[in-house]
């Protein structure tokens, strides 16, 4: 308790005697009491990771709270939870509550995506001590796998291997990984572990010699130099040795850099300092023993993108031992030990997206910062995403302010289609219920259900609005396609014509964006048909008063001579200004048999009786028709000619 001042030691001791109460009676599967792991996870809290009171204060809540929770008879009609609302500070209840929602994360074996789960997990961690406080948990657990029974212990296993060594690792935690890692192959592999553990104690007393023989030559250019150093003899873990035995295949014998020598330079944090003491302890060793320059890797003139900062090379002995070396200086090598940047993202370990690694950017740089005060004001990163879980157990990545309908979609387009709502952790809700991290969702559809233009209103995911979008656009279609066949029948049944001209004008009267969407409110009966009759009816009926206004009424047996190119013809109608056409469909000559056809836009066509069309013409538009007969030759002499003749 040195460590904390006198009102963290209250606080502490208020959370350790709530955290004793609620688990008061409950043990671990080695039937010592339960309150032992939340104090051995404070332990390490402190002692190895350097986080202060709240973190050990956040622990005892969560312990406390979690079995609580586990223990509906219990339950009061308070919370405990509630109850530590009024007592303790808010971002120490944040804390407890990510660290609450965490423990209800669980692995399914089906579908198994991993790093959806890890940012999951991260996602609960809007204070990055959680995921901190959450390692220092997993890390007791490891430490006391063996007091588990062999079913949880093997689970325990999977999910470390799977959720927080990655962590560990991404975070540069490495010690913590290290000795994961080590546990993991103990209780996986034990045989192999046992054997190489055996075969790096045999090999001990070489390496002590070897470290002695290769600093012997080292220490009088060394200490002329007025170099201040340690150095360090680094055995590979055994986990990482089985791995490099496995990917590759050797021996135990046969994995060089099993061993490595570190030196760590103790000189001023100055960059120009500390870089120009490396390279002199690197040209001093390699004066000395012959490197391979094809191994030399310089991360302290460009550090890694995780900020690692070290000199390595590997050099040859005079007995021929390959030994690699590292050189770096304290600062460097804290930070590297202690996780402020080792190994963050190091051998290829995927970060899962920009956000995930800006996210555990900052928890790093957090656990550097130096300024109790600042260190924690502006942790809280959101990551620009959610997940949720199918009924299954599956988990599903989501933008932030997702929606039923977006979650329906991102299982399947057809199902997003005829999604009705869905139970969200067991409660009905509407398509439109916005969703959040570690919901259960479980979408209800209909056959019968179809997608509207509303609900572009509320979606956000890209998948989501396309499909919306080309349902839509399908669905529209088939209406038009519908509302044009109907239109088809009305007109052939009413023997009408209707030209592109007129379908604009419609569309247009009617305050339809397009013809498709015209044709579309036919199909489904928004749009009264008869009104295209109407309209085409009142435009032929407009051109027969036209006719009938130039005719007059006065003397409508009396006829008016027209004179067309091809000829002289006499109608029953007096008509001014109307143009004859010959068609070309037939080409009258003078002398045959001829009928008048009105057009709308081309006057009178003149077609003889025997056409191939006048079937047609007759029997789809008797009212346009128009008797028409030849104008007899003048005879010689003749000046004028007034005829009268019988209308038809």
């Amino acid at each position: 308790m040195t460590l904390f001042s006198d009102k963290e030691k209250r606080m502490v001791l208020s959370a350790y005697e709530a955290a004793e109460e609620a688990l008061r009676g409950k043990m671990r599967s080695n039937s010592h009491p339960f309150i032992e792991h939340p104090l051995a996870v404070a332990h390490i809290l402190c002692r190895e990771i350097g986080l202060r009171s709240d973190a050990v204060v956040a622990t005892l809540l969560h312990e406390a709270n979690r079995f609580q929770a586990s223990q509906p008879s219990e339950l009061n009609h308070t919370s405990l939870l509630e109850s530590f609302r009024a007592e303790y500070p808010h971002d120490i209840i944040e804390i407890v509550e990510g660290l609450n929602n965490i423990s209800n994360v669980q692995l399914q074996q089906a579908n198994l995506d991993e790093e959806r789960y890890r940012k999951l997990i991260i996602s609960y961690s809007t204070d990055p001590r959680v995921i901190l406080i959450k390692l220092a948990d997993r890390l007791e657990v490891m430490r006391s796998i063996s007091i588990l029974p062999p079913a949880k212990r093997m689970k325990k296993l999977m999910e470390t291997m799977m959720l927080y060594i990655p962590l560990a690792h991404q975070l540069g935690m490495y010690r913590i990984k290290s000795e994961m890692e080590d546990i993991f192959l103990k209780f996986t592999e034990p045989e192999r572990y046992k054997e190489i553990v055996r075969k790096i104690k045999d090999t001990e007393p070489q390496r002590e010699a070897l470290v002695r023989n290769f600093i012997n030559p080292l220490k009088d250019k060394l200490d002329r130099e007025g170099i201040q150093y340690t150095l360090k003899a680094r055995t590979k873990s055994p986990y990482s040795i089985w791995k490099k035995m496995q990917k590759q295949q050797i021996s135990f014998d046969k994995v060089y850099d099993l061993f490595a020598m570190r030196f760590i330079i103790d000189c001023e944090p100055v960059h120009e300092v500390e870089e120009a003491l490396c390279w002199k302890v690197y040209s001093l060793v390699t004066e000395e023993y012959e490197p391979d320059t094809n191994r030399l890797r310089d991360w302290i003139s460009k550090p890694r993108d995780n900020g690692y900062e070290s000199l390595h090379t590997t050099v040859q002995t005079k007995e021929g031992i390959p030994v690699e070396v590292q050189i770096r200086t304290t600062r460097m090598d804290y930070n590297a030990e202690q996780g402020g940047a080792a190994h963050w993202s190091y051998k290829g370990i995927k970060g899962g997206g920009d956000r995930l690694n800006e996210w555990l950017g900052k928890v790093r740089e957090l656990m550097q910062s130096g300024d109790e005060e600042e260190k924690y004001e502006h942790a809280s990163i959101a990551l620009q995403e959610l997940l949720v879980y199918t009924p299954t157990g599956d988990l599903r990545q989501l933008r932030v302010g997702s929606t039923v309908l977006d979650f329906a979609f991102e299982i399947h387009s057809n199902l997003g289609l005829r999604c009705t709502g869905a139970r969200v952790n067991g409660k009905m809700c509407s398509i439109r219920e916005k969703l959040h991290t570690g919901d259960v969702v479980e979408i209800i559809s209909s056959k019968n259900q179809k997608p509207t233009a509303d609900w572009l209103n509320f979606v956000v995911s890209s998948k989501a609005r396309s499909k919306i979008k080309q349902k839509l656009k399908e669905e529209e279609n088939a209406r038009a396609a519908a509302g044009k066949e109907l239109l088809a029948r009305r007109l052939k049944n009413w023997k009408l014509v209707i030209t592109d001209s007129d379908l604009h004008s419609l569309a247009k009267r009617y305050k339809f964006g397009n013809i498709n969407e015209f044709f579309g409110a036919i199909g489904d009966s928004q749009f009264d048909v008869a009104a295209v009759k109407e309209y085409l009816q009142g435009k032929l009926d407009a051109l027969q008063a036209a006719e009938a206004r130039t005719a007059g009424t006065d003397h409508p047996e009396k006829t008016t001579e027209l004179t067309a190119s091809s000829g002289d013809f006499l109608i029953d109608r007096k008509l001014s200004g109307v143009e004859l056409k010959l068609a070309k469909c037939c080409t009258p000559a003078y002398g045959d048999p001829v009928f008048g056809f009105v057009t709308i836009r081309d006057g009178i066509k003149i077609h003889r009786e025997n056409c191939p069309n006048a079937t047609r013409l007759r029997e789809n538009y008797p009212y346009r028709m128009i008797e028409v007969r030849w104008k007899p030759k003048k005879k010689d002499g003749e000046k004028g000619d007034t005829h009268k003749r019988r209308q038809g």
